[in-house]
């Protein structure tokens, strides 16, 4: 299994994201994730396109776009103009998730769903074959800096087993993401419950080595 790291922005240095996105780039991260919350569907303020647009000049890995946001579908438009290159969000936030799907495949971008600690799996019954990839909140989102769940490693574990039955209906490679709380002492324990791509963000970028983290990290998982 491929794994990778996608580091994200919403622990970076505000002051100089630019910079921040290349190092982390040269450090050896897979994908930049972009934490996009409007407090509304959660409790905080964060980026929006104009952001995406200007950083997307100064990395060429993909921009892994995590909508936090109510109502969706406008902001589906706005990001994949700025150049996302995956676009996730919460079934709740949507009216009609499979119009949702359909609206950010249209647009060119990989789509993903998002399931908070406690939104059912169920909601993968009628879409998962649709999806390029799942994402599954270890924290409640609205903020960095929280502490993984240890409830959802079965979780993490019982999705694994839904994607890998649906990849071999399909044939597609459906990623499973895992996003809050991952550092390098329990990145392990997400992997061998099923996870192939890990959001890391103040455990990198509050470190004073990002290559020397993301390095350890991988470590981990071998």
């Amino acid at each position: 299994m491929k794994h990778r790291i996608a580091p994200s922005i919403l622990s970076a240095d505000f002051a100089r994201l630019g910079e921040e996105v290349r190092a982390v780039e040269a450090a050896g991260a897979d994908l930049i994730h972009f934490d996009v919350m409007d407090n509304h569907y959660v409790p905080n303020l964060t980026v929006g396109p104009l952001v995406c647009a200007a950083l997307r000049p100064h990395v060429k890995l993909p921009l892994d776009v995590h909508l936090m946001v109510k109502p969706v579908d406008r902001l589906v438009t706005e990001f994949a103009k700025a150049g996302a290159s995956i676009i996730s969000f919460h079934p709740e936030a949507s009216e009609h998730v499979d119009r949702t799907i359909a609206l950010i495949k249209e647009h060119g971008c990989k789509a993903g769903l998002v399931l908070n600690p406690a939104t059912p799996l169920s909601c993968l019954d009628y879409t998962l074959e649709k999806l390029d990839l799942v994402l599954l909140m270890s924290v409640n989102p609205g903020f960095g800096g929280q502490q993984f769940i240890l409830s959802v490693l079965p979780k993490i574990a019982e999705a694994r087993k839904r994607i890998d039955a649906a990849s071999r209906n399909t044939g597609k490679d459906i990623w499973l993401e895992v996003d809050g709380g991952i550092k390098v002492d329990n990145i392990a324990q997400a992997a061998r419950a099923g996870a192939d791509t890990f959001v890391a963000g103040s455990a990198i970028f509050g470190s004073k080595d990002y290559a020397a983290t993301i390095r350890s990290m991988r470590e981990k998982l071998i």
